[in-house]
This record gives structure tokens, sequence and C-alpha cells, in this order.
């Protein structure tokens, strides 16, 4: 099984502290900001220091955070 830390790595040594793919370069944040415009796919061949199970992964741990998240969540409109 793998962990958030076998996927990501925050030093502010690297990249000033900016989540990155572990053993990369490539922010954490730039997978979400291709999937905005295009595909995994797409990051993938653009990034290929990235695995597809890294990828994946953060995908799965963003839904999760936010599906957690959720259950906190109060809708104040009402």
């Amino acid at each position: 099984m793998m962990l958030l830390k076998d996927v990501i790595n925050i030093d502010k040594e690297i990249m000033h502290g900016t989540p990155v793919f572990r053993n990369t370069r490539v922010a954490v944040q730039t997978l979400f900001d291709y999937l905005e415009e295009s595909s995994l796919e797409e990051f993938l061949e653009g990034f290929p220091s990235v695995t597809r199970e890294q990828a994946e992964k953060v995908i799965e741990i963003a839904g999760k955070l936010i599906n957690s998240a959720s259950l906190e969540y109060e809708d104040t409109t009402r």
C-alpha cells in the first residue's frame, strides 16, 4: 500500500517547500492544473518522472479529503 509520504515530498530545500511528487521537482499542483484543461494522460506524457501510480494516489487522496470535509460541512444558507 502506497502512503502519502511515498508519493509527495515537502522539503523547504526543494522548490521552497512546495509539495512535489517524490523523487521529482514536479509540483503536485501541476497535476491539478493539467486536469482542469486536459487529461491525466497528457500530464503523464509531459512529466515522465511522475509515475501513473503516484498521480492516481494523489487524486485518490484529494478525493478522500473532499469527501471527509463534506461530512463536516454545514449548509449555512438555510
